[in-house]
């Protein structure tokens, strides 16, 4: 059955490099003066091009494929936002030529969907908008789901090494069944490379990698966790999938995305490229439960809470002591 993915994985890997690119060249112009302003039109611009360039491809490619993304094009037809829109169409332009406001418009809305098919793709245009912000990590996300299966995974990184501590620029792909590849953002026409999780057994060597943002999963929970499994590595701190793509390579072991509060539940864009990524690379994704993750309930993982990714080694044994700190009382959730 992968081998019928083959053209999927070509326009996603050129959506995402192209979506890479866009997020690239706005990011380019982020100024620290606007920095210290707080101002978060950067990513709106680029959050929207990158939503806007992504689904052109998808859409044109797969016409009949649903997309659930995280944009809309609402605020960009709101004549008060008429700079934004146009700024968003010059971004779009930069990379994919000339087009028009209307066309910008309709291809962010074929990101619309909301709910479950038996086949759709899920899109985070920008994952991570702090690190974005920041000049630091930030992802675009994209994912091929039939039958309720992640089939397909592309993430790119642009502020991520192909290579530990080699050049930023990484575009990571997976297919169900073929393992997972990194290759540069450019040339496109660069080799990919094959990556794998880390093999480590002894929790206590471990390194844990967790958001930047303690809104996003709970760092004294994590903290916890660590000590319980007699880890004394520093946590890796960085925004959005990128973590997925740490511990896919083996330079983290662990990711945790612990609950903030009982009732929250994530988002699919926010895991599914990142899920295929590690599973292929050897490693293992289940909720705090230790189920797997339900990509059948439409835009959130209604059936479950938080996210574990580990080795295959360390699973369970991290599984374990994640339930006895949330379920014990300790946890500060």
């Amino acid at each position: 059955m992968s081998d019928s993915f083959a053209e999927e994985l070509q326009v996603a890997l050129h959506a995402v490099r192209d979506a890479s690119a866009i997020c690239q060249a706005v990011q380019a112009q982020i100024s620290p003066d606007s920095l210290e302003k707080k101002d978060r039109s950067p990513v709106t611009i680029a959050d929207f091009a990158s939503q806007a360039a992504v689904c052109r491809a998808i859409g044109d490619a797969f016409p009949d494929d649903p997309i659930i993304a995280e944009e809309d094009s609402a605020f960009l037809r709101d004549p008060e936002n008429a700079e934004f829109l146009a700024k968003v169409q010059a971004a779009v332009s930069g990379r994919l030529g000339g087009c028009d406001a209307e066309q910008v418009l309709s291809w962010v809305d074929r990101g619309g969907a909301s709910g479950y098919s038996p086949r759709f793709w899920t899109l985070d245009p920008i994952d991570g908008t702090k690190g974005f912000l920041r000049k630091e990590q930030y992802a675009v996300s994209l994912a091929l789901i039939v039958d309720g299966v992640i089939q397909l995974g592309v993430l790119g990184c642009p502020n991520l090494p192909v290579a530990i501590g080699g050049q930023n620029g990484a575009l990571f792909s997976a297919i169900k069944g073929q393992g997972s590849r990194v290759q540069p953002l450019e040339p496109e026409n660069a080799l990919p490379q094959v990556v794998r999780v880390n093999k480590t057994v002894n929790a206590s060597e471990a390194r844990v990698c967790e958001s930047v943002e303690s809104g996003h999963s709970s760092h004294s929970d994590s903290a916890m966790i660590a000590s319980k499994l007699g880890i004394t590595n520093d946590p890796v701190r960085l925004d959005s999938q990128a973590k997925y793509a740490v511990v896919a390579r083996g330079e983290a072991d662990i990711y945790l995305r612990l609950p903030t509060r009982k009732d929250y539940r994530e988002r699919i864009w926010d895991h599914a490229g990142g899920v295929i990524l590690v599973e292929e690379a050897g490693g293992r994704v289940s909720d705090v439960d230790g189920k797997p993750l339900d990509f059948t309930q439409g835009q959130a993982l209604e059936q479950n809470r938080g996210v574990i990714v580990a080795n295959a080694n360390l699973h369970e044994q991290v599984m374990s002591v994640v339930q006895e700190v949330l379920d014990s009382g300790e946890s500060t959730t």
